[in-house]
């Protein structure tokens, strides 16, 4: 999907590098070939995760917590990021000559899955979802007619092309890894202004947005970097949008450097509360700090969590998301 020719190569529209392949090559995500003048998927169906998580996991903390979430990946990804945590799979074309794994799947499994196991949503996630997006909207489809939910954990590349078509997604967790495009080009191998055009794009076509940042020591941690990506989504995708703060561990291509201590999460959490963000959280650390979800008008505890799993949920009574404490209503989907 989302192609064309340019006399004797194909420009490539799903995602922000328009990559312009030439005969018998593939685009920046190293899982999109053209042949014959034809621009060929070669993950769809080709699955090489498959596991029922918690939707906390993702991370998306106002969309249904507490429901399980069928989670599925293909290889691929469109980004470098020297940091990957799940380089494994995301990088396994670009890191053994073009490799492409995985057990084949159709989407009505894939979706029979989930209802047996009684999944409210799919999440597309662990790797690049956009890169294999041809399997994700087949499954996407059948799964809103089925009365599931879909959920994208994406890195934001996609273009508006894609956004427009990709009717199905409910709700999305973005990385915005850095507010520094010296840190996209550098460790991504991407550009900071195209996530931040798709983030806005998702939100005004409807889609709950949640966005978060991994923090990485030295890297993306000052105050001003920190300041910016707070005022950014206060200002362009409203306060109500949740905001994970991530610990770093070092991975992949960069083993040399610290995890990040919780003292720089902290601060981090505190840069979003003076930029009027409601909802902050903390993960992949342990720590009881920045766990649970507090009404931002009474400062009671609504979700109480422990890590990635839901505790106890207080916004499930008559009128869902509303605290019963002082009735304000807490922004997401419950």
């Amino acid at each position: 999907m989302l192609w064309k020719k340019e006399k004797d190569k194909i420009r490539c529209s799903l995602c922000n590098h328009r990559c312009l392949i030439a005969e018998g090559r593939r685009g920046a995500c190293a899982v999109r070939e053209n042949r014959e003048g034809r621009l060929y998927s070669l993950v769809y169906g080709k699955l090489v995760a498959v596991h029922i998580d918690p939707i906390e996991k993702k991370p998306l903390y106002h969309f249904y917590p507490g429901h399980a979430s069928f989670s599925i990946a293909s290889v691929g990804c469109n980004f470098r990021c020297l940091f990957c945590q799940n380089a494994d799979i995301a990088q396994l074309p670009h890191d053994h000559g073009g490799l492409i794994a995985g057990k084949d799947y159709k989407a009505e499994q894939i979706v029979g899955e989930a209802r047996e196991n009684s999944c409210l949503s799919i999440a597309y996630t662990y790797t690049e979802p956009t890169v294999w997006y041809e399997f994700t909207k087949d499954c996407g489809r059948l799964a809103r007619k089925k009365g599931l939910k879909n959920v994208y954990v994406s890195n934001g590349y996609m273009t508006r092309e894609m956004i427009d078509d990709a009717k199905f997604i409910d709700a999305a967790n973005i990385d915005l890894k850095a507010f520094n495009d010296n840190f996209y080009r550098e460790i991504c191998g991407a550009r900071l202004e195209p996530v931040l055009e798709s983030l806005k794009y998702l939100k005004k076509k409807g889609v709950w947005i949640e966005v978060t940042t991994l923090v990485i020591p030295g890297k993306n941690d000052s105050d001003d970097e920190l300041k910016q990506a707070a005022q950014f989504i206060a200002d362009e995708l409203g306060k109500e949008t949740p905001w994970h703060l991530s610990a770093f561990h070092p991975d992949y291509k960069m083993l040399d450097v610290p995890p990040t201590p919780l003292e720089t999460l902290m601060r981090a959490y505190g840069i979003g509360k003076e930029a009027g963000l409601r909802y902050i959280y903390i993960g992949n650390i342990d720590s009881e700090t920045g766990r649970d979800t507090i009404c931002p008008n009474c400062g009671e505890v609504v979700v109480r969590r422990g890590w990635m799993e839901v505790l106890e949920n207080r916004l499930q009574g008559r009128k869902p998301g509303q605290c019963p404490n002082c009735g304000k209503l807490v922004a997401g989907w419950f």
